[in-house]
């Protein structure tokens, strides 16, 4: 099993609700894929290092995944591109080193 982290950042002009909804839309896309959730935190709003479509903040959103193939990784990055609320994210293989610690 590997486990990875993903990041991804919510534009700041959405509603609580909305915001609400689009976190439980792409944290639920990663567990109904055959991954298992470890962890998932809400930082909250951030400034960004630089301006990205306009927005100078978003909504950072970490959840740490385990799964055993890429089905659940590729299906957030498919729905994540094509998302207008989701402006940014990234998906990391953590080092099998750190995660057996």
């Amino acid at each position: 099993m590997r486990t990875y982290e993903v990041m991804y950042i919510i534009r700041p002009n959405i509603e609580e609700d909305a915001k609400k909804a689009v976190v439980e839309r792409f944290n639920g896309i990663l567990a109904s894929h055959g991954s298992e959730v470890l962890e998932a935190k809400d930082w909250g709003k951030r400034r960004l290092a630089y301006e990205i479509n306009d927005f100078s903040e978003g909504y950072y959103n970490i959840v740490r995944i385990q799964t055993a193939d890429n089905e659940a990784t590729d299906e957030f990055q498919r729905l994540a591109k094509i998302s207008d609320d989701v402006i940014r994210y990234i998906v990391i293989r953590e080092d099998e080193d750190k995660t057996r610690k």
